[in-house]
């Protein structure tokens, strides 16, 4: 993927890791457009950014998926780097029957909107030069949080179908996964100062270095998150599903 000149659409850009990376990609020389429901969040984001476009969507509405993305490829025809960062994380208690709507519209959200945005868009984008997806996943796609079954599997979800993805659009899409760790955002309660989480800012930098590598890697990785990604190949998932466990 480019560093600079790209046209990139990010999902979920109004704050935590879409916002702290859009910037950064504005800012290297990139033209952004963010999307997300918080119509004041975007228009706080953009301030003082020229290249940096607000675009609200609720990708929870395939209907407005569709229309949004003839509408955004009409306004950007150089559209060319497509995120899928927009995602909701919340715990809960599989212990007993329960009500399912937070689990549903974590299904929704973090998994169907990534693969109906991606539908949406991938004509224009398969026909653009330099054209990529970011699909943002977590460590818990390798590793689950027990306190959080259904936002890991969502996760691990798209982890698979981001592989699958790469091999259908080899030479016409590059496809690229973005694994965070546990980071300093606002994505669950008092996640935002939670000790141990990365902190937001280190976190982007250390992403947009990787970015920066020819070429770029399938996987980007921090270094934070390398204990989960590579759990199962070391044999050490039962002692990290321990770790979470506790936490």
């Amino acid at each position: 993927m480019k560093t600079s000149g790209n046209t990139i659409l990010v999902s979920g850009g109004g704050s935590g890791i879409g916002l702290a990376l859009a910037q950064r990609w504005h800012d290297a020389g990139n033209s952004v457009i963010i999307t997300g429901r918080n119509a004041a969040k975007l228009d706080s984001a953009i301030a003082g950014r020229a290249n940096m476009r607000a675009a609200p969507l609720d990708v929870t509405d395939p209907a407005a998926i569709k229309a949004f993305a003839a509408e955004i490829v009409s306004k950007f025809p150089s559209l060319n780097v497509l995120v899928n960062n927009a995602g909701i994380m919340g715990y809960e208690d599989a212990t007993a029957a329960r009500d399912l709507t937070l689990a549903e519209d974590m299904f929704v959200t973090n998994l169907l909107g990534p693969i109906r945005l991606t539908d949406a868009l991938i004509d224009h984008l398969a026909a653009q030069e330099d054209s990529a997806i970011v699909n943002v996943t977590s460590g818990l796609a390798f590793v689950p949080f027990p306190k959080a079954p259904t936002y890991s599997a969502t996760k691990a979800a798209v982890h698979s179908y981001t592989q699958a993805l790469r091999v259908q659009l080899e030479g016409k899409v590059e496809v690229i996964e973005l694994a965070p760790p546990a980071v300093r955002t606002d994505l669950t309660p008092g996640q935002s100062t939670r000790e141990g989480y990365m902190p937001l800012d280190d976190f982007a930098d250390e992403v947009i270095a990787l970015f920066a590598k020819v070429p770029t890697p399938a996987e980007i990785l921090v270094q934070n998150v390398m204990p989960l990604r590579n759990a199962e190949a070391n044999g050490t998932v039962p002692q990290v599903l321990a770790m979470l466990k506790a936490l």
